[in-house]
């Protein structure tokens, strides 16, 4: 065994509040990676629930008029779903309606989809939208369509759901799309777009994007993104990711000016055998490097207990969702938490590394540690 790593084991790091502050500090650290990456899952999951990674249209976009279906037959679409990226290709039909209840009335988007509302003229509704036109399950609510003409139908709610986007300005009705096929007067084949799922493993921006490039130059087809669809919710992740970056940082310096402390009493509680190591012949570097293996130890001891905890955290709030949040300002109604093995494995060792590279500060001290002085006043 080297000397060095002998006598590491023997020394005895006496600061414990430092070692706790470790454990907060990586406690701190995970649970943010773990929000922020929480939403970029929940909200990526909610938008393709919503619109599909990619949206398809033969046109521009207009939720008011019928001149351009898409039909769902398209040769180049059906290379498409059969792409390893592609979980679903599915037909979709919006229409800007109003929607009126006994004494209120309220702005919609309506989109049929297969199966939507289950019955004919049977529709889900998001929760908030439910709450203003105080509407329950079984309940008959009149909507209108103005268009060329206005069209009025006469939806039963049959399902109240919880809405990614449950906002004043995006309420988004589910109906069947063959009530709104009937609507725009279309046949079977006919859709107002066709939406486009990834498998979850490739819904990134880069997949998403080169497949909705491939879409518009191999077809007369115009493809959207949902990071064009909903550009201003992804800018606001990226808030959030500068955040977290942020809050990386910080923890780190705390931790390390905490470990630091910690260190310098160690070092002054060792002078004499410091003295002792640099008289037998040992450098400078061989002595720091003996101390800061005992600092690592107690950095590790204190990022698996960080660890530990937010494991746990994490855990226990994914399935019991016992933080709430206000959807109308975060999205969603619960802080979501997700935690992936390769991102804890790489903010553990990049905070370690730093960490570790603060504590190189300290061991300075040992430079000036003179061993004719300190072994005789042992």
């Amino acid at each position: 065994m080297k000397a060095g790593a002998f006598i590491a084991r023997r020394l005895r790091f006496k600061g414990k509040m430092a070692v706790v502050a470790i454990a907060v500090s990586f406690f701190v650290i995970l649970v943010a990676v773990a929000v922020a990456s929480g939403y970029r899952v929940e909200l990526g999951r909610g938008l393709a629930d919503l619109s599909g990674d990619i949206t398809v249209t033969n046109g521009p976009v207009n939720f008011l008029n019928e001149q351009y279906p898409v039909r769902s037959d398209n040769p180049s679409l059906r290379l498409v779903s059969e792409m390893e990226e592609v979980e679903q290709v599915r037909p979709a039909v919006y229409r800007y309606g109003i929607m009126k209840s006994e004494d209120r009335i309220q702005g919609v988007l309506v989109k049929g989809i297969e199966s939507g509302g289950g019955k004919p003229l049977g529709v889900k509704v998001p929760r908030k939208l439910a709450r203003m036109l105080e509407l329950e399950v079984g309940d008959a609510v009149p909507t209108y369509f103005v268009g060329d003409r206005v069209q009025v139908r006469k939806f039963t709610v049959e399902e109240i759901y919880d809405s990614i986007m449950d906002t004043p300005d995006n309420m988004v009705v589910l109906a069947d799309i063959g009530d709104m096929r009937r609507l725009f007067g279309w046949d079977e084949g006919e859709s107002g777009a066709l939406e486009i799922v990834l498998k979850p493993r490739f819904r990134d921006k880069k997949v998403t994007q080169a497949l909705s490039v491939y879409i518009s130059d191999s077809t007369e087809l115009v493809s959207k993104t949902i990071y064009e669809n909903y550009g201003n919710l992804f800018e606001w992740l990226n808030l959030i990711d500068a955040n977290v970056l942020t809050i990386l940082i910080l923890m780190v310096i705390v931790a390390g000016f905490n470990m630091i402390s910690g260190l310098l009493i160690l070092l002054f509680r060792s002078i004499s055998t410091i003295g002792t190591l640099k008289a037998v012949g040992m450098t400078n570097l061989k002595v720091s490097l003996t101390f800061l293996r005992v600092s690592a130890r107690a950095v590790a001891t204190g990022m698996l207990a960080g660890n530990a905890l937010a494991v746990l955290c994490c855990i226990i709030q994914s399935r019991t969702h016992f933080l709430r949040l206000d959807p109308a300002n975060y999205f969603v109604p619960f802080v979501p938490m997700n935690l992936e093995i390769t991102s804890v494995l790489a903010v553990d060792a990049l905070s370690f590394v730093a960490i570790l590279a603060l504590l190189f500060i300290p061991s300075m001290f040992i430079a000036g540690v003179d061993p004719a002085k300190t072994v005789r006043t042992k």
